[in-house]
C-alpha cells in the first residue's frame, strides 16, 4: 500500500522509484503526493529565505591595507521546475545548515575577489556599489545551485591599523576648518545683510513718502474728476428731466391720437355698416327684381335659340336635301357629256384631221367674237399708215394661223395641204367668208 504526503508552498516534495523499477522524479510545490511503502523514495527541500552574513577578515585591498569587511545576505530556492530540479540535485538530502554553509562560503570568496580589487575609498566610501558588485559576481554561480540572491548588502567595513580613524581625523580637521570658514563668512554676509536691510529700510521709507504724495495728487485729481462727473451728471439729470418731460408729453399726445384713430376707427365701422345695410336694401328692393327679369328674358332668350336652331337645322337638312339632288342631276349630265364626248372622240378617231378642222372652224367665230368684244365698245377707229383699211384687215387675217397654232396646236396649212382638194377648196371658201365676217365685225 502507500501514503498520502502534503506540502506547503514554502517546501518542495521530491518523489521519486515506483513500481516496476521506475526511475522518475516527480517534484511538487504546494500540493500533495501518493507514495507506495518499500519502492517510493519521498524526500523534502526547503525553499524559505536563507538570511547568510558573509564575513571577510584581513582581506588586504587594492593599496595593501587589510581590511574585515560584513555583510547579510538573502537567499532562496528557486522554484522553477528546471532550476528546482538543479537545486535538488545539490542539495536533496543535506540539512538548510549545509546549504546555507555551501553559499555562504560562496558569497565570502567573491567577496574577498572583489576587495582585492578596490581600495578602502571605494569600499567605504560606496558601499552599494560595492554590494552590488559583489552580488552581480557571485549570482551566476550560486545560479548554477539552483539558488537565487535576493538582496546583499555591507554591514560593516573596519581595519586594526587605524587607516579609517585617520581618514576621519582629516576629514575632522577640513570639518572643522569648513566651519571656521563658514562661521567667518556667515559674520561677513550678516553685516552685508543688515546694511542691505538697512538700505532696503531707507529706500522703503522714501518709496513710501514718495507713494503717500503720489496717492494724495491722485486723490485730489479724483476729486476733481468726481466733481465734473458730479456736475455733469446733475446737468444731465436736469437735462433728462426736459427730456423726460418731453417724452411723458409725446407719450400722451401719442394716446390722444390713438383715441382720435379708435374714434375715427369705430366711425368708419358705423358707416360700413349703414353701406352694409343700404346694400341689402338695394339688394332686395332692385337687385333681386332685376335678377328675377334677367333670368325671365333669359328664358325668353334661350327659347328662341332653341327655335333659332331648330329652324337652323331644318335649312340644313333641306338645303342638305337640295344639294344631293342637284349633285346627282350633275352627275348625271356629267355622265351624258362624257357620253357625248366619248361619241365625238370616236368620230374624231375616224375622221382625223378633218373632223378637227371643223371643230376648230366652227369655233373660229366664238374667237372673232371675243377679240372683236373690246373694239365693239369703241366709236371711231382711226388707222395710220399707207396701206389703208384693206392692209391693216389682210394683216389681222393673215395672224389668225398662227394664233390657232398656239391656241390649238393645230396648222390649218398643213391639215389644209392633207385634205382632198375639193374639201381644200371648200375649206378656202369658208375660210373666206370667216375672214369678211371679221371684217365686217
Amino acid at each position: 500500500m502507500g501514503n498520502i504526503h502534503t506540502v506547503g508552498p514554502n517546501e518542495a516534495l521530491i518523489v521519486s522509484g515506483g513500481c516496476f523499477g521506475s526511475t522518475q522524479k516527480r517534484t511538487i510545490v504546494g500540493g500533495y503526493a501518493w507514495a507506495w511503502w518499500l519502492v517510493t523514495d519521498v524526500q523534502r527541500i526547503s525553499l524559505e529565505v536563507m538570511t547568510l552574513n558573509p564575513m571577510c577578515e584581513y582581506v588586504e585591498t587594492a593599496q595593501g591595507v587589510p581590511l574585515t569587511v560584513t555583510g547579510v545576505a538573502q537567499c532562496k530556492i528557486m522554484n522553477e521546475d528546471e532550476l528546482l530540479t538543479t537545486a535538488c540535485e545539490q542539495f536533496l538530502g543535506k540539512s538548510v545548515k549545509e546549504i546555507k554553509m555551501t553559499v555562504l562560503q560562496t558569497l565570502e570568496g567573491h567577496l574577498r575577489a572583489i576587495l582585492g580589487t578596490l581600495t578602502v575609498e571605494e569600499v567605504y566610501k560606496d558601499r552599494d556599489q560595492f554590494a552590488g558588485l559583489v552580488r552581480e559576481v557571485a549570482a551566476p554561480d550560486v545560479g548554477r545551485m539552483g539558488i537565487e540572491i535576493l538582496s546583499f548588502t555591507i554591514k560593516d567595513v573596519y581595519d586594526d591599523v587605524q587607516y579609517l580613524a585617520s581618514l576621519g581625523k582629516a576629514q575632522t580637521a577640513v570639518v572643522k576648518r569648513d566651519a571656521d570658514i563658514g562661521v567667518a563668512q556667515a559674520n561677513r554676509d550678516a553685516g552685508i545683510r543688515e546694511a542691505e536691510c538697512e538700505k532696503s529700510a531707507m529706500d522703503v521709507k522714501y518709496s513710501m513718502d514718495t507713494r503717500i504724495e503720489d496717492n494724495t495728487r491722485l486723490f485730489k485729481l479724483q476729486k476733481a474728476q468726481f466733481d465734473q462727473e458730479i456736475n455733469t451728471a446733475k446737468a444731465e439729470a436736469a437735462l433728462a428731466y426736459e427730456l423726460q418731460a418731453a417724452k411723458i408729453k409725446q407719450k400722451i399726445r401719442n394716446e390722444e391720437i390713438q383715441i382720435e384713430v379708435v374714434e375715427r376707427r369705430k366711425q368708419i365701422e358705423v358707416e360700413q355698416q349703414e353701406i352694409m345695410r343700404r346694400e341689402e336694401e338695394l339688394t332686395a328692393t332692385i337687385r333681386l327684381p332685376a335678377e328675377a327679369e334677367a333670368y325671365r328674358l333669359q328664358a325668353i332668350a334661350e327659347g328662341k335659340r332653341t327655335q333659332t336652331v331648330e329652324a337652323a337645322k331644318a335649312d340644313a337638312e333641306r338645303i342638305k336635301v337640295l344639294g344631293l339632288a342637284e349633285a346627282t342631276a350633275i352627275g348625271d349630265v356629267g355622265k351624258a357629256d362624257a357620253e357625248r364626248m366619248l361619241a365625238k372622240a370616236k368620230v374624231y378617231k375616224q375622221y382625223g384631221d378633218a373632223a378637227i378642222m371643223a371643230l376648230v372652224l366652227e369655233a373660229l367665230p366664238k374667237i372673232a367674237a371675243e377679240v372683236s368684244a373690246p373694239l365693239a365698245k369703241t366709236d371711231e377707229i382711226v388707222l395710220v399708215g399707207d396701206n389703208g383699211a384693206t392692209g391693216e384687215v389682210a394683216r389681222l387675217a393673215g395672224g389668225i394661223p398662227p394664233a390657232l397654232r398656239t391656241l390649238t396646236g393645230l396648222d390649218i396649212s398643213q391639215v389644209l395641204k392633207r385634205l382632198h382638194p375639193s374639201t381644200e377648196e371648200t375649206s378656202l371658201s369658208s375660210t373666206t367668208s370667216k375672214k369678211k365676217e371679221v371684217t365686217a365685225c
